[in-house]
């Protein structure tokens, strides 16, 4: 069990989502921004004469690194839930890993490093895709931010 799985399992109050796709998903996001942190570098020790053609490509990866671990972030977080912000920032999460996907996809026959990044932006892609229905306001619970309940001591 991963650490993001025991976490969920040990949140005081109630969560509206299945523990363990919101773990996958989680941890998919995570791996997901260590994949592209690492392809950026990768295409960055790549020989000179290629950076030009590999430019966007560091481009998404940085951008879809820092969005991937946002969103961890915000499904890590439940005191407060807003499902509109944590709907709103899943799909920003799956059009990053799209399109750090396709352009990792385009370099993946010369660059294993592509490859893998493109897979790994693949997977986090269809298991947000997975998650994004559940994301939508029930009518039960929290749909507009709330006050967590006042720290004691005070």
């Amino acid at each position: 069990m991963t650490y993001t799985a025991q976490m969920l399992d040990t949140y005081p109050a109630e969560i509206n989502l299945e523990h363990d796709r919101l773990s996958h998903v989680i941890d998919a996001l995570t791996s997901c921004a260590q994949a592209c942190t690492a392809c950026a570098d990768s295409c960055l020790s790549e020989p000179a004469d290629e950076l030009p053609r590999l430019a966007r490509c560091i481009r998404d990866n940085l951008d879809c690194a820092d969005i991937c671990t946002a969103t961890a972030a915000v499904l890590s977080r439940h005191t407060g839930y807003d499902a509109r912000l944590t709907k709103a920032q899943v799909e920003a999460a799956i059009q990053a890993v799209k399109t750090c996907g396709d352009s990792c996809a385009e370099h993946s026959d010369q660059h294993a490093h592509c490859r893998l990044c493109a897979q790994s932006c693949r997977e986090t892609e269809r298991a947000l895709k997975g998650l994004l229905p559940l994301l939508e306001p029930s009518g039960k619970g929290a749909q507009q931010p709330h006050r967590a309940a006042p720290q004691q001591g005070m």
